[in-house]
This record gives C-alpha cells, structure tokens and sequence, in this order.
C-alpha cells in the first residue's frame, strides 16, 4: 500500500469462513494433504462468473458457505442468480409486447399519472425500491456486500408476483404507461444492485 502511495490505514483485510463444495447432494472431496483441490478458475469454468461471484458474495462473512455446484448451474427459480437475472430479461420482454402493441414507450416520465398505481403489488415494489440508497450506503458502512444480494434477490421476487397478479398492456393507457414506467425503474434497481456485486444483467434468457 505504501509503496503503490496509498494509505496504509486504509488497508483492511476480511475473512471469511471455509467454503464446502456440494455435488448431486454430496460433498466434493477435498485433501491439502494429498494436493487434491479445486481452484477458483475451474470452479468459474464450471458454474460460469456470474453464478460464482453472486454464490461468494450471498453470505456473510461470518458464515460458513456451502457452495451447491448443481444449483449454481441450473436454469431455474431455485437458482437466486438465474432468478434475479430472468426478471430484469422479463422486463426486456415486457417492452418487446409492449412495442407490438403499440404503446408509448418514451423514456420522458413527466407524463405519467402515478397516482394511478394503487395495487397492494405495486406499493411494495416502490417502497423496496425507495429503500435501495440507504441498503447500499449500509452494506458499504458495514462491509456487508451480502446485503445487496438479499436486496435484489427480494426485489426480484416481488418483481415476478406483480407481473404474475398486474396486467401491464392493456386498455387503460394511464395506467399501463405508469406500470411500464414502474417497471423500468424495476429494471434500473435490478442493473445497479447487479453492476455492485459484478453480474451481468442481460436483456434476453
């Protein structure tokens, strides 16, 4: 640190806690002794980088990580990452039936009557998403990244239950140019928090 000019009160170093592998429900055998180990290149090779980083990153320091190599690779809603990034590709397709059907899709918002939005589903998606400054400026003070990746993970699910229970293109013009603007905001939240823990956030699965 100070050789590079920096400060060397700025340097902290935090450990975490043994990380066990799991494969088809057991655990991977590993031995210092004999060399044999699995390094974090061929884990990344394995299960991809997104699903890597967000794996490490889901837990808190002081928690033992039991890392399921399945789980991690598979394409479901079992899978927090899968699960998180299907939502924000879910919104790029939202826009795609939107723009078949014809609806305005300017990304000037002064128009839109908020005040139409008054689903039970709706609200919880604007008071989780009102909460995310203040869950940043948390996770940083207290060196807790782990709590970006319960955030998101939250706001995906909430995400999937209001597209599941709220028509957005419809007759109402009011009302779906409020919830396209609701869920671009859905979107803008899902790509910040990813962008904080280094995952990607594609726009087609």
């Amino acid at each position: 640190m100070a050789a590079l000019g920096y400060d060397v009160n700025q340097l902290e170093v935090l450990l975490l806690q043994m990380v066990s592998l799991f494969r088809d429900g057991k655990p991977v055998k590993m031995s210092k002794r004999t060399g044999q180990a699995i390094t974090l290149n061929e884990l990344i090779e394995e299960v991809g980088t997104d699903a890597a980083r967000y794996f490490f990153i889901m837990r808190s320091l002081d928690t033992q990580l039991d890392f399921d190599l399945d789980l991690a690779k598979s394409h479901s809603n079992e899978n927090p990452v899968y699960y998180i990034q299907y939502a924000h590709a879910r919104i790029y397709s939202i826009y795609r039936q939107a723009k078949e059907a014809g609806a305005d899709l300017s990304t000037d918002w002064s128009d839109v009557k908020w005040d139409t939005l008054t689903n039970e589903y709706e609200l919880e998606l604007i008071k989780k998403m009102a909460a995310f400054p203040e869950e940043v400026q948390r996770a940083a003070r207290e060196r807790a990244p782990h709590r970006i990746a319960h955030f998101v993970h939250e706001l995906a699910g909430m995400f999937h239950t209001f597209y599941n229970h709220c028509r957005i293109i419809q007759e109402d013009k009011n009302l779906e140019r409020a919830r396209l603007a609701l869920v671009t905001a859905v979107r803008i939240t899902i790509a910040n928090s990813l962008a904080i823990l280094g995952v990607s956030a594609p726009e087609k699965m």
